[in-house]
């Protein structure tokens, strides 16, 4: 399953792993308990007793980061292949045997910068459920009659999502906003490249990345903090460690930045309504830390009902819906405005939006209690988002791999610091005034009447 590009926001953990291999300690919420084993696997416990049920999982810094054009999509098709046979387990029917014995759920997803597989059970299976993890992540086995099937599954989700015009401009938007570093964003692939993946290419990927000092292993739920570790040592510690950072070793090239908007409008049959996309490259956490947070803000007001773009767009009957979303990253976070025109008014919407985009940094554009309520918003978020025990451990991978621990540690209270000149710094360096790709997909039927190339244009 692909990751949805919205991210969580929790507070999660502990313990970030420096370059030169020591860590800083940091504050770990109440129950929460990290340690690195001697092969640098990082493990997480989080002691959780609402219900009697364990959660493991375990995230490695994979994805379509790591992808060039050669091998876009097989980190989706290797997460499918998790689920298939190992060593212990050598066919998928005694693989499925194994879970319905242990009484498991489980699944996995593969996004931009991380790759996570998890299983819960009751709590009295762990030591059974890491052994079976353990075998799956470790000795996997490529068998081409198991990948003959899986690269069908896998492409029919592709399949599935194109049939939605939505994904197909989305598609497209990300095609014109990452260039020739687009498969590096897009974790479901490439057609041609799953449809003939081979073992010999899975066991690339498993070489460079599946290694205990590039992965985070999570447990959480009714366990003991120093049972859990003495259980997972025991079952990875002799998973051997690759010597050297992976990310460090095989580089991520940089994302070239745009230099001027780039329009385009798409005609499709299936749009039975019209959709416009915009979207630009964002901060990344690697660089600019501090305003992916005013980013996350700014987007809470302007998804207030009270905002002004929704009382331009939505109040005045120009739009039904607008999202105005920041992914956090990495490696350069998009920032994508989503709307749906009103079919009546589309060069009315698309001229207002516009009008929107100019005046975002006008220091009215928002009031200080707009700023107090996305705050309180953020806050009851977090909040909510850790109720249920089993979906915090992937809380707490999708912090691992994008941004740190630390930062997560400290996410909910950095929102509450933040000022307008913080957010004022954000817009100026990312969203006002800067290149954007701009996409319309809308039938042919609708464009004959309203022609939109006739004013969906780069001023």
């Amino acid at each position: 399953m692909i990751s949805k590009i919205i991210k969580s926001i929790t507070l999660s953990v502990a313990g970030l792993l420096l370059a030169a291999g020591s860590f800083a300690q940091v504050r770990l919420p109440q129950g929460y308990y990290w340690k690195q084993l001697p092969n640098g696997l990082q493990v997480v416990v989080i002691e959780n007793s609402k219900v009697p049920l364990a959660t493991i999982e375990i995230a490695v810094k994979n994805g379509s980061f790591t992808e060039d054009s050669v091998y876009n999509g097989l980190s989706h098709l290797f997460e499918h292949m998790f689920f298939k046979a190992n060593k212990d387990y050598p066919t998928q029917a005694q693989f499925l045997k194994r879970t319905q014995e242990l009484g498991a759920i489980w699944n996995g997803t593969t996004g931009d910068e991380r790759v996570n597989y998890f299983f819960t059970f009751d709590r009295d299976s762990l030591k059974q459920g890491l052994k079976f993890l353990n075998a799956a992540i470790r000795f996997p086995i490529y068998r081409i009659e198991d990948m003959k099937k899986e690269r069908v599954v896998v492409d029919g989700e592709f399949q599935r999502a194109e049939s939605s015009p939505g994904f197909q401009l989305d598609f497209e938007v990300r095609k014109r906003l990452w260039t020739d570093q687009f498969t590096r964003k897009n974790p479901i692939g490439i057609h041609d490249i799953i449809n003939t993946a081979t073992p010999e290419k899975m066991m690339v990927i498993k070489n460079k990345y599946y290694f205990p000092n590039n992965s985070l292993l999570t447990i959480c739920g009714d366990v003991k903090h120093d049972e859990a570790f003495a259980l997972a040592e025991k079952v990875f510690g002799d998973w051997e460690s690759s010597g050297s950072d992976p990310i460090a070793k095989y580089p991520i090239p940089p994302f070239k930045p745009l230099t001027q908007s780039n329009y385009f409008v798409k005609e499709s049959t299936i749009a039975q309504t019209p959709f416009m996309d915009f979207a630009w490259q964002g901060p990344a956490y690697g660089t600019d830390s501090a305003s992916t947070i005013a980013a996350d803000v700014f987007s809470t007001i302007v998804g207030l009902n009270s905002s002004k773009l929704h009382q331009a767009l939505i109040d005045k009957g120009l739009a039904s819906d607008i999202s105005f979303n920041y992914q956090t990253s990495r490696y350069v976070g998009p920032i994508e405005i989503f709307v749906v025109p009103n079919p009546n008014k589309v060069k009315e919407c698309y001229d207002e939006l516009i009008h929107q985009l100019s005046i975002m940094n006008d220091p009215d554009y928002y009031t200080d209690a707009q700023l107090a309520d996305a705050k309180g918003i953020l806050l009851r978020n977090d909040r909510y988002a850790k109720e249920k025990p089993s979906s915090l451990p992937s809380q707490v991978s999708y912090a691992w791999a994008s941004t740190s621990l630390n930062y997560y540690t400290d996410n909910t209270d950095d929102y509450q610091k933040v000022t307008r000149a913080d957010i004022k710094k954000y817009l100026g360096t990312y969203l006002v005034g800067k290149p954007y790709v701009a996409g319309m997909i809308i039938s042919p039927d609708m464009n004959k009447t309203i022609n939109a190339a006739s004013f969906f244009v780069a001023k």
